[in-house]
């Protein structure tokens, strides 16, 4: 049993709960945080989950792209289960369960806990009363000219106001770090793969604001005048300026609003809306950004073309999963303009390219066999752009089922690729697409088809996806992941994921590739391709090959031209 747990259990009776939830999420509710409480309760590494310790019971709840990896790191002491078991459940039922309120909306109390159990708002965090994680504050929050945003403060700020004055409130509360930093125009170092400045906001419609968080991380924001000291309020001083504001309505944002923050903003003033407009307006990128994109991508394209050519052509020796990502980033570390991965990259041969968020570890790693195929989704973080991509690749002629499956998912890829969005126009109709070649031989997969993409910032951002159920309208100018895959448990991964975006020409919307890395042809079943589909791939290596060739060496550009 894990000593934690232990410790945990031993506060019930202090506290009067049957149970204590613990959620993967901080207080600011960003998927990748420097604070992981839910690791150190239940050795869950994964980026979504929520853990229920009882009196003689633990349950984890998470989602299907940690089915197995939940399993291996936390089955010997947590029950495991779907988030999609949570609602409504009757696991806890007449259970008093006690929660941090800075670390839940009431969204999700509502949805997850008040139908059969009580909840007990605890303002001690039990988790940090047994082992405290400290952020790192060393890097201080900077700005970002109009020239690589696009987009003014002002014209962000007067945007939210005409969202305020429709709405009929006075004010809004940003507490999603990540909109922050658009509508600032600013960026920080809290977050470990993501330019995340941890701080709030309060815009007035008179377009005034108030920008919450530690004064010292704002230190070269009032250097170089992008904000006045009188414009920002350390968290400890919310309470007494919430009662010095006068007007008498707030909106809320409902995913990243923590009860805690609520609770103090409802003693004075009246909730209208709980929907910030951030989220949509970033998600529209303008063309500054896109083009920004567009060389983030052609420069992380020719890294991951070089690691690709290296390992399948180059490399003799035997290397484990742990020292291909390293190769992986040291190429993506040629470039000046790279800072850090966008998330941990997942590198997974043979059996552990079936768990869909592998991490591999030093010391508990495979090593990669010629004869396994090898899975390797990674990102990274550039001045200035966010990237994400994975490849499967072989080493050595496999087997026709392999060849098979790989050619049904790219089918579904290059499906999603040319999507008519003017006629299928929302995420839930793109997944049919993508699934539809892999459900002809009664395959699937559990996870999503595809996620949108920050401009530096998260690799992962709303509201805009393509799953079986995202009604979300896909417009200009947004950014997402076309990631079909498969998973043979114990056995092999297969995905192929490039990032796209939505471009216009004479009134039609379609996708446009951002992705610029090779697809692996050793591993085609090129008979049940169609002449459009071949149409397609051949094109696609004609561009990534016209855009990153000035970048590779002689060996590389010529392994790169024989795959078009």
């Amino acid at each position: 049993m894990n000593k934690h747990i232990q410790i945990l259990r031993k506060k019930f009776e202090k506290y009067k709960i049957d149970g204590y939830v613990v959620p993967k999420n901080d207080d600011y509710f960003t998927e990748y945080s420097k604070i992981n409480r839910l690791k150190i309760i239940s050795n869950f590494s994964g980026s979504a989950g929520l853990a229920i310790i009882l009196k003689k019971k633990n349950y984890l709840f998470t989602d299907g792209r940690y089915t197995i990896q939940s399993q291996t790191e936390s089955g010997r002491n947590f029950k495991i289960h779907g988030f999609e078991k949570l609602i409504n459940c009757n696991l806890f039922k007449n259970l008093t369960l006690g929660i941090d309120p800075k670390l839940f909306t009431n969204s999700q109390i509502k949805k997850f806990f008040l139908k059969n159990n009580k909840i007990k708002f605890i303002n001690k965090n039990l988790i940090d009363e047994i082992k405290k994680q400290r952020e790192n504050f060393k890097i201080p929050f900077f700005s970002l000219n109009k020239n690589i945003v696009g987009e003014s403060v002002n014209s962000k700020i007067n945007k939210i106001s005409k969202y305020l004055k429709k709405n009929k409130a006075d004010y809004i509360f940003i507490s999603a770090p990540e909109n922050v930093a658009w509508i600032l125009n600013i960026r920080g170092g809290d977050g470990p793969n993501s330019p995340i400045p941890n701080s709030r906001l309060i815009i007035s419609k008179t377009r005034k604001i108030l920008l919450i968080g530690k004064k010292e991380k704002c230190k070269k924001l009032i250097k170089n005048k992008n904000i006045k000291l009188n414009q920002i309020l350390d968290v400890n001083e919310f309470q007494n300026k919430i009662f010095k504001l006068k007007g008498k309505k707030f909106i809320i944002d409902d995913k990243s609003c923590s009860i805690f923050f609520e609770n103090l903003i409802i003693s004075k003033f009246k909730i209208v809306s709980r929907e910030d407009p951030s989220y949509f307006l970033k998600a529209i990128k303008n063309k500054v950004e896109i083009n920004n994109m567009i060389n983030a991508h052609i420069l992380d394209g020719a890294a991951l073309t070089k690691f690709i050519y290296w390992i399948k052509k180059i490399n003799k020796k035997k290397i484990t999963e742990v020292e291909a990502a390293k190769k992986l980033e040291k190429f993506r570390k040629m470039n000046k303009s790279f800072l850090y991965p966008s998330f941990d990259t997942i590198a997974g041969s043979g059996k552990n390219g079936a768990i869909v968020h592998y991490r591999a570890k030093r010391g508990n790693c495979r090593n990669i066999n010629k004869k396994d195929i090898f899975l390797c989704d990674s990102g990274g973080q550039y001045k200035y752009g966010t990237t994400d991509v994975t490849r499967t690749i072989c080493f050595s002629n496999q087997s026709q089922n392999i060849k098979n499956i790989f050619t049904k998912v790219l089918k579904g890829h290059i499906a999603v690729a040319m999507t008519n969005i003017n006629k299928d126009n929302i995420g839930k109709k793109i997944d049919k697409r993508a699934r539809k070649f892999l459900r002809e031989i009664n395959l699937d997969y559990e996870h999503g088809t595809g996620h949108g993409v920050g401009f530096f910032l998260n690799v992962h951002e709303g509201p805009q996806s393509i799953t079986k159920i995202n009604k979300v309208k896909i417009k200009q100018g947004m950014i997402i992941s076309n990631e079909p895959g498969y998973y043979k448990e114990n056995h092999f991964g297969i995905r192929i994921e490039n990032l796209v975006y939505v471009d216009k020409k004479n009134g039609k919307l379609f996708f446009k590739n951002l992705t610029m890395a090779p697809i692996e042809k050793d591993l085609i079943n090129f008979d049940l391709l169609t002449i459009s589909e071949k149409n397609y791939l051949f094109k696609y290596h004609l561009d990534v090959y016209s855009k990153i060739s000035k970048y590779l060496k002689k060996n590389e550009k010529k392994w790169l031209a024989s795959l078009i």
